[in-house]
């Protein structure tokens, strides 16, 4: 094994091959480290986050040294068949690759017996690995959209997407299977550790043969409720108007990585723990993120409410009455009838909206959050929309227990603490110099996805090979082929399969989640990248 850093809370360990990858992930659940708050189990490697006030990457690397990781096969396995209509538009290509015939491919794909061996990149995403894959490299160019349903191959692996999305895998063929489905107690259809097998459709049709499935969805986990309301209404908010973007967060899903689900959440999480904190609600509880100013609403009946995160004037205009300004950060009384209206930000771009008792919303898979890339939760809020409030059921208001922070605008130069990792050694010197040295720039293309920076001089790679699928985190920096990185933010995807040379330190990421767009940003390595080797572990 090799430990290389990912963040000051996690660790990538790069292992010998998937068995090997299969095997610390059987051996982690057999035997779990306390304080590992998660694991993301990829092609070549494990991407561990954990609790530092607990662990450290030392104590980590030492027991994990000790394991002895050997591969068995599950024969006893759940067991998936998959319907496939075999006329996928890379199909003559993967031929060619391969040498040989389209018929033969087709063979190959379905006498193999795959295995679930994570999930990731997008909920219900499953990477499918078996002894006699068929192994071709993917596409020089992806596509923007590929159809949900899309049969593919990359590398070792073989896949179906769930949802419409850019990919850049081979696509052999199509299948009506639904991989997803939040209406089925487990959404995820193949869970890791499944044996899946591809049927052709065609034969199926031409010999009336019948597949034999043993499972098409799981039960539900305990900890993982579908869809439930959080109680009946003491007072709502009518929606007047939305701004840039209105969307339902809270302190997120965290642990479903095993269904390809990120944590999502707020993207200012001090924000948000204290607007709720200021009107007496459990700091992770509903909030409504704003973005940019012009969000407007009414409060039909006689609320308490609570505005953080960005700068910007507040104004209430009681009905019949003339408006007067309110500040941030502190508890504000509604009357019914009181008309309450966000100005543009002054520093920062999201502000947080919390309710003394907390917003009405469906739970879905154990949080209100809308993950923007996986399609989770609520959909964006709308003008003319009514918000429930939930009866007050304990807490008191409360009041700011640190200093304000010091939020960015676009007049400045927003400096962000990075970790260097764990891909440093896939950039050139002079590239690893200038991740720091240059100014990036916050594209218009950035998102709750990510920053999308661009910067004078791109990131160049000391190679072109492909890296295998692994890990990201949010603050992880990756670096797509163009050398202009993209600076994961909550709704990232639990995997990529470009190098991530660093990423933004857990106490700068609320700060990141703030930075406006045409903002310059610089990063700062806060310490020197280190790989440790298992014979000769080092301390941090």
């Amino acid at each position: 094994m090799r430990f290389l850093p990912a963040n000051l809370d996690a660790l990538l360990v790069e292992l010998e091959d998937l068995p090997q990858t299969i095997a610390l992930m059987a051996s982690l659940k057999a035997h779990p480290i306390r304080g590992i708050r998660e694991f993301v189990p990829a092609a070549r490697t494990m991407l561990i986050r954990y609790e530092p006030s607990v662990l450290t990457s030392v104590a980590i690397i030492e027991d994990l040294s000790r394991r002895h990781l050997v591969a068995e096969a599950a024969q006893d396995a759940p067991l998936v068949e998959i319907d496939v209509d075999y006329h996928g538009e890379d199909l003559p290509e993967v031929a060619e690759l391969l040498g040989l015939t389209t018929k033969e491919v087709i063979e190959r794909h379905c006498e193999a017996e795959y295995t679930v061996a994570f999930n990731g990149f997008a909920p219900g995403f499953s990477y499918l690995s078996a002894r006699t894959a068929l192994q071709v490299p993917r596409r020089r160019s992806p596509r923007v959209r590929v159809p949900a349903g899309s049969v593919a191959l990359a590398g070792e692996f073989s896949a179906v997407y769930p949802k419409d999305s850019p990919g850049g895998w081979q696509l052999i063929g199509t299948t009506t299977a639904t991989m997803w489905d939040m209406g089925r107690d487990v959404p995820a259809l193949l869970q890791p550790g499944y044996r899946v097998r591809f049927v052709d459709q065609a034969r199926r049709r031409s010999s009336g043969w019948r597949p034999s499935t043993d499972v098409r969805a799981g039960k539900a986990p305990a900890d993982a409720p579908r869809a439930e309301a959080l109680g009946d209404t003491s007072a709502t908010l009518e929606l007047h108007s939305i701004g840039v973007q209105a969307l339902f967060q809270d302190g997120g899903r965290p642990g479903l990585a095993a269904q390809g689900v990120s944590a999502s959440g707020a993207l200012d999480k001090g924000a948000l723990r204290l607007a709720n904190r200021l009107v007496g609600n459990d700091v992770n509880g509903p909030v409504i993120e704003i973005v940019g100013g012009g969000f407007e609403f009414t409060s039909r009946g006689s609320s308490v409410v609570c505005i953080t995160g960005a700068d910007g004037t507040v104004t209430v205009t009681p009905e019949g009455g003339r408006g007067r300004s309110v500040g941030r950060g502190q508890a504000i009384a509604l009357d019914s009838g009181d008309r309450v209206r966000l100005g543009e930000p002054a520093a920062g771009v999201r502000s947080y909206l919390a309710a003394r008792g907390g917003f009405v919303a469906a739970l879905v898979l154990g949080s209100v959050s809308t993950d923007t890339l996986a399609g989770i939760g609520a959909d964006a809020l709308a003008a003319g929309q009514v918000v429930g409030i939930a009866p007050v059921r304990h807490g008191v208001v409360g009041a700011p227990e640190s200093a304000p922070v010091q939020l960015p605008d676009a007049s400045q130069v927003v400096v962000l603490d990075v970790v260097m990792g764990p891909r440093v050694d896939w950039f050139t010197s002079e590239s690893v110099e200038l991740l720091s040295q240059q100014r990036w720039v916050v594209t218009p293309q950035s998102s709750r996805v990510g920053l999308r920076l661009s910067g004078a001089t791109p990131l160049a790679r000391t190679h072109e090979r492909e890296l295998p699928s692994e890990g990201t985190l949010p603050g992880s920096i990756q670096i797509p082929p163009n050398g202009q990185p993209v600076l994961f933010l909550a709704d990232h995807p639990l995997t990529g399969g470009y190098p991530v040379i660093a990423a933004v330190a857990p106490h700068h990421l609320d700060l990141a989640g703030q930075i406006p767009i045409g903002t310059a940003v610089r990063f700062r390595p806060i310490r020197p990248f280190t790989v440790v080797e298992t014979s000769s572990p080092i301390a941090p």
